[in-house]
């Protein structure tokens, strides 16, 4: 379950016309990985170890005038740049070898036919300010690539025939690479040479309304994934189509399917995986074929940050009381620490996390969180942003995009 799903479901309004979901649903789902992409935008346990390789999209650009442009995340260096006065944030919002490279908001729209489609309007780091500002409205999709330069960009209503790579120095799209069917996600490698595309035969953000399908509980989503593509990102090359069943009915007893469940990249970039809604992963070969859990990877839990860069540490999704990091080794948990949803790894000891200061909130308030800097083996929590305004899906609650820089 990604937090677009969970974003999505917390915006309908409308949801008391409908069978009421589990009174702890919100929580269970906070417990599993987010998109995202939903980042879908959020670069995955991989992103410290991705901010060291330069992407081989990266372009050097100039202005109009001649004038050579030097990117503001090239000038803005320092260990930690910290805007706990902004929600959402307006300034670049960086820690360690990692930073926020955009926001999306999310509303849904309900449609004449009974439909209702769910939009993301999204935020971008514009390079030339180091300020965060409104992207074109076009995209329904957007991944930044680790070094903050490019962005892989999907436009009009999902899934889209090709897949843009947008110059985040410019602002212009500098190639646009096609599809022989058509996708609605895209995650980059964490070297950021590849992308891996899933295709879908429907858009897995519009919950359809069908006669026949639960009447009482309204529109609900429906699974069309139907596999992917391995793209290289420098040629423009599309791999061969790999096929994938439809992902899994929803576990946590929700009156919604699972429509959304895009392929990512694990942490060495040598596989691929799937979230599953019970917070366990689908682990398939750049190929397509099944493949068993990497033995890194077997103690992660279902949080965006996954392993630390050097292997050592992993961290799960958490509750008002902290997240759990445990010795990717043995499992054996190590330390508990601030926040609900670990983000990812800012080096090796320290994590970007959605969740709130212990000193300011104690664990009684769930949603009122932040972007926080937290260390393994200390309690301490350094605020990176201001609070979120409201529950999760309200007015003033955005989804930040964490890259590596």
């Amino acid at each position: 379950m990604n937090v677009d799903q969970l974003v999505r479901r917390t915006l309908q309004e409308q949801a008391a016309e409908h069978v009421r979901a589990p009174g702890d649903l919100a929580d269970r789902v906070l417990r599993t990985r987010r998109h995202r992409r939903t980042a879908r935008g959020l670069a995955g346990g991989a992103v410290a170890v991705a901010a060291v390789v330069a992407t081989a999209v990266t372009v050097t650009a100039s202005d109009p005038g001649g004038v050579r442009a030097t990117p503001a995340s090239e000038t803005r260096t320092a260990d930690v740049e910290a805007h706990p006065d902004q929600s959402p944030p307006r300034e670049l919002i960086a820690a360690g070898n990692a930073a926020v490279s955009g926001f999306y908001t999310g509303r849904t729209v309900k449609e004449d036919n009974g439909d209702e489609l769910f939009r993301r309007r999204y935020h971008l780091l514009d390079q030339k300010t180091g300020r965060y500002a409104p992207a074109d409205e076009k995209w329904a999709w957007v991944e930044v690539a680790p070094g903050l330069r490019t962005a892989a960009v999907l436009e009009g209503e999902l899934p889209a025939s090709r897949i843009g790579l947008l110059d985040l120095v410019t602002g212009r799209v500098t190639r646009w690479i096609t599809v022989e069917r058509p996708v609605a996600g895209v995650t980059w490698s964490p070297d950021g040479r590849r992308l891996v595309a899933t295709a879908y035969s429907k858009n897995p953000d519009r919950l359809i309304d069908r006669p026949d399908d639960h009447p009482a509980n309204g529109p609900r989503q429906h699974s069309s994934r139907t596999g992917f593509y391995v793209v290289d990102a420098a040629t423009g090359d599309v791999g061969p189509f790999r096929a994938l069943p439809r992902s899994e009915p929803d576990t946590l007893g929700a009156p919604f399917g699972v429509s959304r469940t895009d392929l990512e990249w694990g942490h060495d970039g040598t596989v691929l995986y799937a979230e599953k809604s019970d917070g366990t992963r689908d682990w398939y070969t750049p190929g397509g074929e099944k493949t068993r859990t990497p033995a890194g990877e077997r103690h992660a839990g279902a949080s965006r940050a996954g392993l630390s860069p050097d292997g050592a540490y992993a961290t799960a999704d958490g509750d008002v009381n902290g997240s759990p990091v445990v010795d990717a080794r043995t499992g054996r948990k190590v330390a508990t620490v601030p926040g609900m949803q670990p983000l990812a790894w800012a080096d090796g000891k320290r994590l970007i996390t959605l969740g709130c200061a212990p000193e300011r909130c104690g664990g009684r308030d769930e949603f009122r969180t932040q972007l926080l800097l937290v260390t393994v083996g200390s309690g301490k929590a350094v605020p990176l942003s201001g609070f979120h305004k409201g529950a999760e899906g309200q007015a003033g609650r955005w989804v930040p995009m964490v890259t590596g820089r």
